[in-house]
């Protein structure tokens, strides 16, 4: 079995500085670095357990089987923050019948994202007798 020290998501947006606004300012990702210069800069933001680097820039928009998934603690209280700074819901939370909280949203190149809240009683949470 590979050991993976990490992870990471490379995104090369039609518009990398409205990328920049969205994953940092609106979606609010605190980055890890930076790199290079000018508007096709580097630019490598946490997520969660891996990374989402935006860097270059793309003619064309991500291939439409590209996805994001975010684990968030709280599906609700992320639709309220994004509305307000104005990430427009694709699909507010919804209870899936596997269980999970979901909510979709999309980046300026279209990229889905799907929110995830895990509740405390999901099995992905709550392994019995462990």
């Amino acid at each position: 079995m590979v050991h993976v020290l990490s992870s990471r998501i490379l995104l090369r947006p039609t518009d990398p500085e409205r990328s920049r606004a969205f994953y940092g300012e609106q979606l609010g990702l605190a980055v890890h670095r930076e790199f290079g210069t000018g508007p096709e800069r580097g630019t490598v933001y946490f997520l969660g357990g891996g990374f989402l680097e935006v860097s270059g820039r793309s003619e064309t928009p991500p291939d439409p089987a590209v996805r994001l998934w975010v684990q968030v603690a709280d599906a609700a209280g992320a639709q309220e923050e994004l509305r307000a700074k104005g990430v427009e819901i694709v699909r507010p939370p919804v209870k899936e019948p596997w269980g999970l909280i979901e909510m979709w949203i999309a980046d300026p190149d279209g990229v889905p994202i799907v929110l995830v809240e895990i509740p405390a009683d999901h099995p992905l949470r709550y392994r019995p007798g462990i």
